[in-house]
């Protein structure tokens, strides 16, 4: 398994080119030998083949006049086999055929150069049979039947034919001689055509596989060239990426710090409000009631209580503005305990009931920032559907994973109209408070009709 690991890791570091070199190198060697063994195999067939059938022709001028007899009879007559044997033995023919036989129906031998065959039965080979089926049929040095024992072993280049003997007058096939030619011409011929093809088809492949694999070079190297200038620009890309995400990253730190300060300044101010022209109010309106305690007349004291309470309804503004510029303690906390604190507030101010779907939402990546952030989201949400919404339906829901979370605060009242929403100080503000901080602000109709605004805050991962 190691060497297998071993061999697929060198096989990757290979370029395009040596790959294509290996396999198909491989491919074309099987290939070459394939076709190789086919030419040969066709050549040597059609080369057999011819032969035998001119070999067949000559002999069946000599043999068929003499083999007639066998259209009544499985034997042949004295005179005819002396004729036979004066064939083969007192002639320049006699000294290429070294031996012969003549087949009956069955695999009988009637006739044979060697008398210990003649009415022994062996069973029909292939080429007997195509000769029984008209056909000259030859076979070049495949001496492997049982009847052929005696020619192997002369060790010599036989080319074995079978011939059908025809009856002269009707056509039909009453016999068929086996004959057995020394052609070592044919041997020779055969390892000429065979040298020739394997060599031929050895050129062929090497040129083919030479000319693929400068193609394919060729592009290999573009395709490096490519992949050299690709990765030096993935790299300056990474690089640009790192130092993008680096600088966002950097705002984003500093959005929060601008955010932090700007509510402890509002919690200064806040302060300052609730220490300093409050408590001004407060003595002014305590003054006015000595003052109007003092005075005789009815119209003195009603324009002295019209003063008061003026007095009180602006310290109770001042108060309002006070609460609302500065936020309870919620560092440390988590973010849907601070959504909860941000709900109970709107819950305690106006009695307005609030539906809650928080679910819990992980502390990694919560800032400071994103926690205020959350509080104020969750506070403008709801004083804008107090406000234009009747208070109808609120609703508050918080979702998150590792890397994210996701709120939303909607009501049940007429919406944002047709024109959609109209960014005021409110939501302009708290739409840049979100985007600062490299989330992202969603305005929309809720489903019970109402209006809705949604925002997601990334908290870790990629974006």
């Amino acid at each position: 398994m190691t060497y297998a690991r071993a061999i697929a890791r060198r096989w990757r570091h290979l370029s395009l080119a040596a790959r294509f070199g290996l396999a198909g190198g491989v491919v074309l060697a099987v290939a070459s030998l394939l076709v190789g063994l086919f030419v040969s195999a066709r050549i040597e067939a059609s080369v057999v083949r011819n032969t035998a059938t001119s070999t067949a022709l000559y002999m069946e001028s000599f043999i068929s006049p003499i083999s007639q007899q066998l259209a009544g009879s499985k034997h042949l007559s004295d005179n005819a086999r002396r004729a036979l044997e004066e064939i083969f033995t007192n002639t320049p023919l006699g000294k290429r055929v070294v031996s012969y036989k003549i087949w009956k129906p069955g695999g009988l031998v009637v006739e044979a150069s060697d008398a210990t065959l003649i009415g022994r039965t062996f069973p029909p080979t292939e080429g007997l049979r195509g000769a029984w089926a008209g056909r000259v049929t030859a076979e070049f040095e495949r001496l492997g039947d049982a009847e052929d024992r005696g020619e192997a072993a002369m060790g010599l280049p036989l080319l074995e034919i079978y011939s059908p003997i025809r009856e002269a007058w009707s056509g039909e096939i009453i016999a068929v001689a086996e004959f057995y030619e020394i052609n070592q011409q044919l041997a020779d011929d055969l390892a000429a055509s065979r040298r020739t093809a394997w060599l031929a088809v050895i050129v062929v492949g090497a040129c083919l596989g030479a000319a693929l694999y400068l193609i394919v070079l060729g592009g290999s190297r573009t395709i490096e060239a490519q992949k050299r200038d690709l990765d030096a620009r993935l790299r300056e890309l990474r690089g640009l990426s790192h130092h993008n995400r680096d600088l966002r990253l950097r705002i984003e730190e500093a959005a929060g710090r601008a955010t932090a300060t700007a509510e402890h300044a509002l919690r200064r101010i806040g302060a300052d409000l609730h220490d300093g022209p409050a408590q001004y109010l407060a003595f002014a309106a305590l003054r006015l009631d000595d003052l109007r305690e003092a005075q005789a007349g009815d119209a003195a004291r009603r324009e002295l209580d019209s003063v008061r309470d003026a007095l009180a309804m602006a310290m109770e503004e001042v108060r309002g503005i006070s609460r609302g510029l500065t936020l309870p303690d919620i560092a440390e906390k988590p973010p849907a305990e601070v959504a909860r604190m941000a709900i109970a507030a709107h819950r305690d101010r106006t009695g307005e009931a609030v539906d809650e779907r928080i679910e819990p939402v992980p502390e990694a990546g919560i800032t400071p920032a994103t926690r205020i952030c959350i509080y104020r989201f969750v506070q403008e949400g709801l004083n804008n559907a107090s406000r234009h919404g009747g208070g109808a339906g609120l609703r508050v829901s918080i979702t998150g994973d590792a890397t994210r979370i996701e709120l939303r605060v909607a009501d049940s009242g007429s919406g944002f109209g047709a024109g959609g929403p109209a960014f005021g100080l409110g939501l302009s503000g708290l739409r840049d408070r979100i985007e600062s901080l490299g989330g992202r602000f969603e305005t929309g109709i809720s489903a019970t009709g109402g209006a809705e605004i949604g925002m997601t805050l990334w908290t870790g991962g990629e974006r």
